[in-house]
């Protein structure tokens, strides 16, 4: 993950005691939201073959892929030390960005994946 320049905090005293506003790298952000883009989406992918082979229906399928962008977010977040503010500006990029598209590819895979394994 590319870091930005600066610390956790939004304003920094230099030495003579002037703050100064901390600039982040938008070529560094770009590429993290990117990290956090294809990984939901290849979680999301393997997350729905899983739940179709494993047969989950309804409401089941729906509560593995929060647990599974649970654990993604953890993943991300324990691949940032922890420290969010040096890799991303808000804990809403971690988090949030990426759900929406990773749900509709995990329901295009666990609909394939279940047709395959208990229908055919």
């Amino acid at each position: 993950m590319a870091v930005h320049s600066g610390s956790g905090s939004s304003e920094k005293k230099s030495s003579n005691g002037v703050n100064e506003l901390l600039a982040f790298n938008a070529e560094n952000m770009q590429s993290n939201m990117k990290i956090i883009y294809y990984s939901r989406t290849f979680l999301s992918i393997i997350g729905g073959v899983v739940a179709g082979i494993l047969g989950f229906t309804g409401l089941k399928g729906f509560v593995f892929y929060l647990l599974l962008m649970a654990f993604t977010s953890l993943g991300l977040v324990a691949k940032a030390k922890f420290s969010i503010h040096t890799y991303f500006d808000s804990w809403n990029r971690v988090l949030v960005d990426g759900f929406l598209g990773g749900l509709m590819s995990f329901v295009l895979f666990w609909t394939f994946a279940y047709d395959i394994a208990h229908i055919f």
